[in-house]
Order: structure tokens, then sequence, then C-alpha cells
């Protein structure tokens, strides 16, 4: 199936030029070199899915994927309920068109709650594509599922399915190394012990972070080699707006370290020794908090190294010198005066252009992929 959109009318509105800069200190900060915002698709499929989340650039061409398209899947189903979208999206920045990769069945015997696909997804060099599930029956934790991992062929076609006591709404962006026949996951898990959201759910600290080793024989699906909580502790929360709040942002940087966004620690965390560590490392060191950070979700890195987050409850993003945590910048991407503040619960993932000269990110309120270069 093609989906095309009407790219001219899109355009026009896209010279939204939010260039609200946050405290600044420019220096050799990426977001200065951010001039420009063009709306680049809108990502609801012909199913009605909506609420963009995972953003995922693909490394390789195979099958229905080229190299530099980009992956987006959603959250919410054609009703607007939350844990309950089951599709992926491929923009071809090529063509400028966007075509559905896959839509994965509600209902899997082997993923615990059935489909609601979260911020967890990747596409690794050898073709397969992972994505996370945190389901939901009726678009609320009330009925909230376990969920799973999936993996799909480069036709978007399922063919296995991850799921364990570990495992439990895997949420936030994968952190990922690929070595082609060996690769390293690191994926967060936001639903252990989260029940309703009703009155005033209580902040839970049993959100984890696992490691998954993995072996890619030739041809053939990764398989799970080794499983490991590499850090635990962070807390998680039931939200009626949001469905859960838990820790989303995931970055593998220098020296071993891993960088995870505590979102209701408002901070972000680094977790060190990240591939050889047998044991978890708690919360980690806090290498950042408060200041520009607003309920941090999403991260990802610049060319320089430094990391970039999306705020959750406004519409910024966030420039952080993993070196010494300093906070280097903030730019205001999603202006939408409808929220208070301005953009609040409109960001969610983000992706740095293979190129390195600006980034990709998503509004939850109008179901749009922007390019910010």
């Amino acid at each position: 199936m093609k989906l095309e959109f009407p790219q001219r009318k899109l355009l026009a509105a896209a010279a939204t030029l939010l260039a609200l800069a946050g405290g600044a200190h420019a220096g050799d900060a990426f977001l200065a070199g951010v001039k420009r915002h063009t709306v680049l698709t809108n990502t609801v499929p012909d199913n009605g899915d909506q609420n963009p989340y995972a953003i995922v650039v693909s490394p390789i061409t195979s099958g229905k994927i080229k190299a530099g398209d980009v992956l987006v899947d959603n959250f919410n189903n054609a009703a607007n309920l939350q844990g309950m979208g089951s599709t992926i999206v491929n923009y071809h920045p090529d063509s400028k068109n966007l075509t559905l990769f896959a839509e994965i069945p509600r209902t899997l015997a082997q993923c615990p709650g059935g489909v609601g696909l979260s911020t967890a997804m990747t596409v690794l060099k050898s073709g397969w594509v992972i994505v996370g599930s945190t389901p939901s029956n009726d678009g609320t934790t009330d009925t909230k599922g376990a969920g799973c991992l999936m993996v799909l062929d480069t036709e978007g076609k399922l063919v296995d399915v991850w799921s364990g006591p570990d495992i439990n709404d895997p949420w936030g962006n994968m952190a990922v190394i690929d070595n082609g026949d060996k690769a390293t996951l690191f994926v967060s898990n936001a639903g252990f012990g989260v029940g309703s959201a009703k009155g005033t759910p209580p902040v839970i600290n049993q959100a984890t972070v696992l490691r998954l080793d993995l072996e890619i024989p030739a041809g053939k699906p990764p398989k799970i080699a080794g499983r490991t909580v590499v850090a635990s502790g962070f807390g998680e929360q039931a939200d009626k707006g949001v469905f859960l709040v838990g820790p989303t942002g995931l970055v593998y940087g220098k020296d071993d370290k891993l960088y995870v966004s505590d979102a209701l620690g408002n901070r972000i965390s680094e977790i060190w020794d990240a591939t050889t560590r047998t044991t978890s490392a708690g919360v980690g060191r806090t290498l950042t908090h408060d200041g520009l950070l607003l309920r941090p979700l999403a991260l990802t890195t610049t060319p320089q190294g430094h990391l970039l987050a999306t705020n959750g409850s406004n519409g910024k993003v966030v420039e952080i010198d993993p070196a010494n945590g300093e906070q280097l910048g903030a730019r205001w991407i999603d202006a939408n005066k409808a929220q208070t503040p301005p953009g609040n619960g409109d960001l969610f993932g983000i992706a740095v252009t293979p190129e390195g000269d600006g980034f990709y990110y998503v509004t939850d309120d109008n179901n749009n992929l922007v390019l910010a270069k």
C-alpha cells in the first residue's frame, strides 16, 4: 500500500520557525546551527493509527526499506486510544512518500496483553527490525499487559516474539551496538507494578534497563544469547494523559557509558560498564538534572557527541555535553500554544539525520514527522 499526502500543503505550513532559544550557551552547540523546521509528512496510515512515537533511520537497503528511510511507529489506534497502535510507517526522503511498512496483529499469543507499539524500535544492519509493545485493551493502564519485543524482516513480516519476566512494557528508545553478526540492545521497561491511573497513582521505583546480547546467524533472525538487567529502581507511574511515565531515552556513549533519561527524576543518569556489567547499577549516577530539563523523554546523539533530549512537559529539545553534564541550551521545537506550557505533551521520538546536519522529530499533537536543520 502506498500513501501519498499533499506535500505542497504540508511544506507551506512547514516554514515553522520555532527559534525560541532557551538558556543559550551556543559555542559549538548543535542546536545553534538549526535554522528551519520542515514538516515532511503526516504519519497517519490508512487504518487511522495515531500518536507517532519511535523514529528510526534505516542503516541498510533491503526489502521494503532503503538506507536513510525513516521508520515511525504509532502508539494509539484510530480511536486515539493509547497502547493500541499496531502500525509502522516508512517515510522515504528520496521520493518524499509515506508507505506502510508493517501492520502487526493486535493479538499475539506470545505477547502478553497484545500489541501497542512503543518508542522501543531499531533496524539492525542485518535488516531485522525489532519493536517493542506496551499494550492496553482500553487505552489505559487498567488493562495494560506486560508486552514484548517483536522481530520483523525487511518486508514487515513478523518472525519472532520475545517476552519473559524481565520484559514488562518495553518503553524507551533503544540504544544499540550493532556489529553485524552480533548486537547489543538496551531497552527500558516501565511497567513493573504499574496499576490504574485513577485517583493519584503512586510512583513505583521498579523500572529497569535490560541489556540483550544478540547473535545473528547469516540469513536468520537474531537470537538472544544473554539478558542482564544493568539498571533498576527508576520511577514509573500510571498517567491519565500520557498512559505512563518512566525512563524513556537511552544512548550508548563513550567509555562504555549508557545514558538514561529518568523522566520522573527530571534528570539524565549514566550507567558505567554498560556492556560488561553482570549486575544492576541501580539508578546510576546523575549526569545532569533540572535546569532546562522538564520531564526528559527520548534521547539521541549529535555528531560531536552531545545528547539531545526531548522534553515531555514542554515543546523543547535540550542539548547536553555528556563530558561534564553542562546543559548547553534548548530550542523550542513545538510551540503549540494549545498546551500549557506550549508543546506540553507533544514531543516524543527524535533521531539525527544520517548526514548529521539536523534531526527528525515527531509532534504528537498533529501526527507529523518534522525535519529540523
